[in-house]
């Protein structure tokens, strides 16, 4: 769900000629610009999924190789090597718009003292305990992410290794496993926070009577 624009008419409306912007017009313009600066978490999706995909590929083959293959077995592994590398890249880059898309967040916080109707004030502070709550949900998301992507690295580095047993592959594989059931699961939590916050935040829009028109992406 994408806003396009808020309504001129109402803009001035509330800035009026000499009291300047009220803290609801103010809030949004800090809630759109978060929205903004997550642009590039959004836009890193598609290619993390397609460098994920092709680190399965390689891996498939390595596994289908067997461990006799050792010279081969070295090169794809070197290749899924590098392709572990550009996700952690990517990876960190959403890290960092989230965490630009924070401090803008943040911004509201005064203003929210700010907002007179109580009830409406209430509604904001549920909308900054729901951020919150998202942020925190993306923070232990990455650092998971972040574990499962270093023991990938670590799996195709002992790929390399001549004295590799098939015991310590099993071993390192089942904890693979495990740690990516972790970031599925985190993953669905923060998603699910995600499609909260946005409703609350349509929410707020409207009980402030801020004429904000939709798209649906």
């Amino acid at each position: 769900m994408r806003i396009i624009t808020i309504s001129i008419f109402l803009i001035m409306f509330l800035t009026g000629c000499n009291s300047g912007p009220q803290p609801e017009e103010q809030i949004y313009v800090h809630l759109e610009q978060a929205v903004k600066l997550e642009t590039e978490f959004e836009e890193q999706q598609e290619p993390m999924t397609n460098l994920e995909q092709k680190e399965k590929e390689l891996y498939n083959q390595i596994i289908d190789l067997g461990l006799k293959e050792l010279e081969q077995i070295k090169k794809l592994s070197g290749e899924a090597i590098q392709i572990v590398d550009n996700r952690k890249e990517l990876l960190d880059q959403e890290y960092e718009s989230i965490k630009q898309s924070k401090s803008e967040f943040d911004k509201i916080n005064d203003l929210v003292t700010q907002i007179e109707d109580e009830e409406l004030k209430g509604e904001s502070d549920e909308l900054i305990q729901t951020m919150e709550e998202r942020y925190q949900a993306y923070e232990e998301l990455y650092t998971a992410y972040s574990t499962s992507i270093a023991l990938d690295k670590e799996l195709y580095e002992m790929f390399q290794m001549e004295d590799l047993t098939l015991e310590a592959l099993e071993e390192k594989i089942n904890e693979i496993n495990k740690s990516y059931e972790q970031v599925i699961q985190l993953n669905e939590s923060f998603n699910t926070i995600t499609k909260n916050y946005n409703n609350q935040k349509k929410s707020f829009y409207e009980a402030a009577g801020l004429e904000v028109t939709y798209e649906t992406e």
